[in-house]
């Protein structure tokens, strides 16, 4: 083959698009380009299809820039997730299925405030789902993966959706629909369903395999929803599960990103990848899940160094930690700040009610010491005054 075409091919802003490549280039460039692809850019995935072959993915077209995952590996003291970011977390991943909840009901519902609705039920069901998770010593076991969907989902569904007690997953055919109605996946034979299942905890617990374990998680997130192992709810829990394998690899500060959010800013393209990967297979025979690989890289992991505090903050902080310039009470109000109200504002009346148990003379002390640091940033508006973390 060409070099050049093959440049061109995997180059093309429709790469992804096997149907719109061979059209493009010719049903013979096409394929001697899925030989090329099989030959030296496909990695096959020791997950296994409905058919008894393996997924496979292309590296080369996935990388991950090591500064956009960057915030994956900081540390956030103060709380087992960031309340703002879950905040964001929960609304989006319910967007995502159409399930409208107010972010106003969902903060209540992270402060401890009972559901009065059953969209709020909903939203309170991820929050256990959260807390589980959050929890390092709830390994990612069939028992407890079970336990996960029953508090965070089973627990809130309508009884003919609902899987009965002592059923880990669904005893009969799943369809996902489109919006139109049609079908578009069938999941996996119900039969078959604890056998795909443990061939995905195998994945999951081989720490031999040199797969990038961020990207590893999106391929987890791909398959438990190809899987599809229950009748409802099997969305939320693929995007439950990829944050679970990520917090158990010890990257907790997934905890403190919304993916969930920068899903749904790109709620088609999700869907679009998952729908492309079906049709590909159907022109090639090959079920290659680098599309939902790069909707990831290009629209999720890469979303992180904007969203929470960049590095410049943290050393300022981590400079006047080591230097005594704070006290501790201090230091564990700024660890509040970060983990419940992220880059948005507050004032020092919503940082006394929400904190709780401190004095607002210690608020106020504290508000304008970080900001003469660096650390807060003032915006005024009339006679009251906003803080916000300074990027």
């Amino acid at each position: 083959m060409d070099p050049q075409i093959l440049t061109q091919m995997l180059t093309d802003k429709n790469t992804f698009i096997f149907s719109k490549l061979k059209y493009k280039y010719g049903e013979s460039n096409f394929n001697e380009y899925l030989e090329l692809l099989s030959d030296f850019f496909y990695r096959k995935i020791p997950l296994e299809t409905f058919f008894g072959n393996k997924f496979v993915y292309s590296p080369a077209q996935v990388q991950i820039v090591s500064q956009s995952v960057k915030p994956l590996m900081r540390h956030y003291s103060g709380g087992k997730y960031g309340i703002n970011s879950m905040e964001d977390e929960i609304v989006s991943t319910l967007l995502i299925e159409k399930i409208d909840t107010k972010r106003e009901s969902v903060r209540e519902i992270l402060n401890g405030k009972a559901p009065r609705s059953l969209n709020e039920e909903k939203a309170y069901g991820i929050k256990k789902g959260l807390d589980f998770i959050s929890d390092t010593s709830h390994r990612i076991t069939a028992e407890n993966l079970s336990k996960l969907y029953q508090i965070t989902i089973n627990d809130f569904l309508e009884p003919d959706v609902k899987l009965p007690p002592g059923m880990m997953y669904r005893n009969d055919v799943v369809y996902v629909v489109n919006a139109s109605g049609k079908s578009v996946h069938t999941g996996s034979d119900f039969e078959k369903l604890p056998a795909y299942i443990d061939s995905l905890f195998r994945f999951i617990e081989d720490d031999c395999d040199e797969i990038d374990q961020v990207l590893k998680s999106a391929m987890i997130h791909y398959y438990f929803a190809y899987l599809h192992p229950y009748f409802d709810g099997n969305g939320r829990m693929a995007r439950l599960l990829q944050l679970w394998y990520l917090v158990q690899k010890g990257y907790t500060a997934a905890l403190f990103l919304p993916f969930s959010l920068f899903v749904n800013q790109n709620r088609n393209g999700y869907y679009k990848a998952f729908k492309q990967i079906s049709e590909n297979q159907a022109a090639a025979g090959i079920f290659d899940i680098t599309p939902f690989l790069y909707f990831f890289t290009q629209n999720v992991f890469s979303q992180f160094e904007n969203y929470n505090a960049g590095e410049d903050l943290f050393a300022k902080f981590k400079s006047v930690l080591e230097t005594g310039q704070i006290t501790e009470k201090e230091k564990e109000l700024f660890s509040f700040v970060l983990s419940n109200y992220g880059t948005d504002e507050f004032s020092t009346k919503d940082l006394e009610k929400d904190f709780r148990n401190v004095a607002y003379a210690t608020v106020r002390t504290f508000v304008l010491k970080f900001e003469e640091k660096g650390l807060l940033k003032a915006q005024k508006y009339g006679a009251r005054v906003k803080y916000s973390i300074k990027n």
